[in-house]
């Protein structure tokens, strides 16, 4: 593969999102809730609330905005409805302060050695920047849906990742744990490899699949594709 680029689906690929955002649910809310459960429906809330955006049903509206909108109905569907505006920002900016897989900053270090590092997620840019500063991303740019107007999986977003770079998209490698992004991705003309994190959605969920048979690469962590590549 003649890969110049690699662009990473952030949010379950390359961070713990559960984790994360139940330890700030838990530091936040204390015993009102079950921060396990509150933080798993938050997430239920990600791809409908996205998916009014692409249908028009509603502007543009950053991911933070759609998180404040989600974590609104479920803190009254919780029982904590009298939860203060001031908590309920801070709860907002969890997603901003996510921690990084084990494998996650050891494997981007040493891809970016011999390729272009980029993010290719649907958080806003805002998001993203203060999540590399948190968890220690190398990312040599950012590059956000917020910045094509566009959520994945639509085309814009893939189309647009590769004219950013500067390049053909089969010289631009999307990297996700998610099977559907990949799709969409190698429909653009992106190659494509997927990480299995098999924790993502905690120990009790369904495993994701193994392996994603349609990718050019199936790894089981960043350090693992970064030999693969340079291999």
């Amino acid at each position: 593969m003649d890969v110049r680029a690699l662009v990473f689906d952030v949010f379950g690929t390359v961070v713990d999102w559960r984790s994360g955002v139940a330890r700030e649910i838990a530091r936040l809310l204390g015993e009102r809730v079950d921060a396990d459960a509150l933080a798993d429906a938050w997430r239920g809330r990600y791809l409908p609330s996205m998916d009014r955006v692409r249908r028009g049903e509603l502007p543009w509206t950053s991911l933070d905005g759609l998180h404040r909108a989600s974590l609104d109905e479920l803190l009254g569907e919780f029982g904590a409805p009298e939860t203060p505006e001031q908590v309920r920002d801070e709860l907002v900016l969890a997603w901003h302060r996510l921690d990084a897989w084990p494998d996650s900053v050891e494997g981007l270090t040493l891809l970016k050695r011999h390729h272009v590092v980029a993010s290719l997620s649907n958080g806003n840019v805002a998001l993203l920047v203060n999540m590399a500063k948190h968890a220690g991303l190398p990312w040599d740019t950012v590059l956000s849906a917020e910045l094509f107007g566009h959520y994945k999986p639509d085309a814009e977003v893939y189309d647009g990742a590769a004219r950013l770079l500067g390049l053909r998209p089969e010289q631009v490698l999307m990297v996700a744990a998610h099977t559907d992004d990949l799709a969409a991705a190698r429909s653009r003309g992106l190659r494509t490899a997927y990480v299995h994190r098999p924790l993502e959605r905690g120990p009790d969920a369904p495993p994701p699949p193994p392996t994603d048979p349609d990718a050019d690469l199936t790894v089981g962590s960043m350090t693992e594709l970064a030999h693969r590549l340079t291999s």
